[in-house]
């Protein structure tokens, strides 16, 4: 009998703990804020909504500073081309994924702050969608 009772207790107790951690990741990931990249003198502006993004920067991505940039600007330029490339032809790529063009001048200072988050979220889309810029 006794057996039994802890039997019951056991799958209610690993019931109750599957069916509550989906719930709480989902809830967690709800919850994350948009990464703003802007440069308020240039008027320049990106909001990235992508589950993630903000864990990649805290924990993955090398810290700022870490990277010169002239480093930064120009990997951004080769990634920018790339991938505006793959947004404007939609039947061959995911237009999920590759849904606005990006206006990214080589001539502009956008600053360090804006080089360094286009910079991690270019690296962040490569290692989510398994997909090389």
């Amino acid at each position: 009998m006794k057996v039994l009772q802890y039997s019951i207790l056991f799958l209610f107790g690993f019931l109750f703990f599957c069916c509550g951690s989906p719930t709480t990741l989902s809830n967690q990931s709800q919850k994350e804020n948009p990464v703003v990249i802007a440069n308020d003198s240039l008027e320049y502006e990106i909001i990235i909504i992508e589950p993630g993004f903000n864990l990649f920067l805290q924990s993955v991505a090398q810290p700022e500073g870490f990277y010169s940039q002239v480093y930064l600007e120009n990997k951004n330029l080769l990634y920018v081309s790339n991938y505006n490339i793959r947004v404007n032809q939609p039947f061959r790529y995911n237009p999920n994924i590759y849904e606005n063009l990006i206006d990214y001048n080589s001539n502009v200072n956008y600053g360090y702050d804006v080089n360094y988050k286009l910079f991690n979220y270019f690296e962040f889309i490569q290692r989510k969608y398994r997909m090389n810029l």
